[in-house]
């Protein structure tokens, strides 16, 4: 088949301008990020450097219906990563187990969200 204009091979990938709205919606989280309070700002720190971790193909994270133990346990071992910090002896127990399942299962939703986007599902 032989089309009569020329066609650059780059004219098939999509628009730049969804990769733009996906950019602004980046630095639209971040800017609310910097507004959290220091206790959720750590905690949010060690959940996003442990979703990176995890953050590979074929990674549990990404499954259609991700295991609620293994995130239970993702979640224990990032509240006691961050729990020695003389700040969060004043949370109880069960607040911070929520702020961390809370920010954990919302980085997974982005993550998740994100690479679905790319992929194209």
């Amino acid at each position: 088949m032989y089309y009569k204009d020329f066609y650059p091979f780059y004219t098939a990938f999509g628009s730049p301008v969804l990769l733009d709205g996906e950019r602004v919606q980046e630095e639209e989280f971040a800017l609310m990020k910097s507004y959290y309070p220091d206790t959720a700002r750590r905690i949010q720190e060690k959940v996003e450097e442990e979703c990176g971790l995890m953050d590979y193909e074929g990674s549990r994270l990404y499954d259609e219906y991700p295991d609620k133990y293994m995130l239970y346990h993702m979640g224990q071992c990032i509240k006691h990563a961050v729990e020695p910090q003389a700040e969060m002896e004043a949370m109880s127990d069960g607040l911070l187990d929520d702020l961390v399942q809370v920010l954990l299962f919302q980085e997974i939703s982005r993550r998740r969200c994100r690479r679905r986007r790319c992929r194209g599902w």
